[in-house]
């Protein structure tokens, strides 16, 4: 299988009229403005599954930056999120097959991805943070560096200490409500893919969601 950390460096191909992946964009057949053809992630899991490795590839390079993020939000370690985050794209690679199509691809992937980060935890490979009295980390905090707009620097400090503030005490809720948090603030799920992808109903993930929502406020307000 080709090393799908690399797909993103590579580059990635559009869908040919034969149905294979081409490094060369494919135009719509008779279109005036000659829009590419670009393959849904739904489609491309369905080329996976047929052993198509490109397609694999591309996935990867749509989904990886995003999943690490969401594992690191998860987990708060910049190794365990980068071992999460790839056991979760070899799953969707073996497990392409049982995808049925029942939602989306996004869906079905973070569900797979967020039950990782929850074994994970339960399992307590985290003591090394816990030990270490560090985050550890390559560089930083990802959130941090993603695109935000524009800010006086002069705030950039009491932000920067509010955000410890906010992390320190999302450390504190429960796994379920973190990931109900998580995945609707920073990811901008709707209740019902984050319902989706924690296998529970709607009311459920709302009450995840007021409860943690409610810890932080109170936390946060003593200061």
């Amino acid at each position: 299988m080709a090393s799908f950390l690399a797909a993103d460096e590579r580059g990635v191909g559009w869908l040919t009229a034969e149905g294979g992946l081409s490094q060369e964009t494919t135009f719509g057949e008779g279109h005036p403005g000659r829009v590419p053809l670009v393959p849904s992630d739904e489609a491309l899991c369905r080329r996976v599954a047929a052993g198509d490795e490109a397609a694999f590839d591309v996935l990867v390079a749509r989904h990886q930056g995003r999943a690490y993020r969401l594992a690191w939000s998860l987990l708060r370690d910049a190794e365990d999120a980068r071992d999460v985050s790839q056991e979760a794209f070899l799953r969707v690679y073996r497990m392409a097959a049982t995808f049925r199509g029942d939602a989306k691809f996004s869906t079905w992937f973070y569900r797979i991805l967020v039950n990782l980060c929850l074994d994970h935890r339960r399992r307590g490979r985290w003591w090394r943070r816990l030990v270490s009295g560090h985050e550890g980390g390559d560089g930083g905090d990802p959130i941090e560096q993603q695109a935000a707009p524009a800010a006086d620097p002069a705030d950039a400090l009491g932000q920067a200490q509010l955000m410890a503030r906010v992390w320190a005490e999302v450390e504190r809720l429960s796994p379920q409500q973190r990931a109900a948090l998580v995945l609707q603030v920073q990811e901008g799920l709707p209740t019902s893919e984050i319902a989706a992808v924690l296998a529970c109903s709607e009311a459920t993930v709302r009450v995840h969601l007021h409860r943690a929502v409610g810890a932080l406020r109170k936390s946060l307000k003593r200061g």
